[in-house]
């Protein structure tokens, strides 16, 4: 241990600056246990969006935010159908936020997140499995088309609404679904961000 006292700038000892530097303050900052929900804002290369997950680790939002009052809107509807025990905490949706920048740069096809619809209709738990289990990386499918896979074949528009409302954007991949054209229709991040992301599975990543 150096016990030389430090000279001042006169060329003195300086009691001051010694008691200083031997100071180790018995405060730190609070590490807050995980949330009921956690979440995170990510500014991705389509666009910003909201991560959350529950206190199991499940993630069950990731929806972007388009409008200012985007993130408010959310986080209520979050308070209201899972927990009001919401907190901001990047940390605990570190693999989140990596599994969505390695699918964005086309490092990976997709996700081994866990997933929980708790923020989703019931007809959306009939509509966005069905949707990730039959339209893979890559390939499209028509609103009419993933009617008909669930059973109901004139609900096309039905079908529309629910993954205009879908949760779990990127990661259920209702960016995959278009109309009966061809055309690309709406989509919660924007059109831009849908040409993005199929352009991406189609092998044909934006510059």
């Amino acid at each position: 241990m150096n016990t030389t006292p430090t000279p001042s700038s006169t060329g003195q000892p300086d009691p001051a600056a010694d008691a200083l530097a031997a100071w180790s303050p018995s405060i730190r900052p609070p590490v807050l246990a995980p949330s009921d929900v956690s979440y995170v804002i990510e500014d991705t290369a389509i666009g910003r969006m909201l991560l959350a997950r529950n206190a199991s680790g499940a993630l069950i939002a990731s929806t972007f935010l388009v409008a200012p009052e985007d993130e408010d809107v959310a986080l209520t509807r979050i308070a209201a159908k899972v927990s009001p025990r919401v907190l901001r905490q990047p940390r605990e949706l570190d693999e989140a936020r990596r599994q969505l920048e390695d699918f964005l740069t086309g490092r990976t096809k997709g996700f081994t997140l866990h997933t929980d619809l708790a923020l989703a209709s019931d007809f959306q738990r009939v509509v966005l499995p069905r949707l990730a289990s039959s339209v893979g990386y890559g390939t499209r499918a028509t609103y009419g088309e993933l009617a008909a896979r669930v059973d109901r074949p004139k609900a096309a528009r039905a079908v529309g609404a629910a993954l205009g409302a879908n949760p779990l954007c990127v990661v259920l991949p209702c960016h995959r679904v278009v109309a009966s054209s061809g055309a690309l229709t709406g989509y919660a991040g924007g059109l831009a961000a849908k040409r993005f992301l199929l352009d991406l599975e189609a092998g044909h990543p934006a510059a």
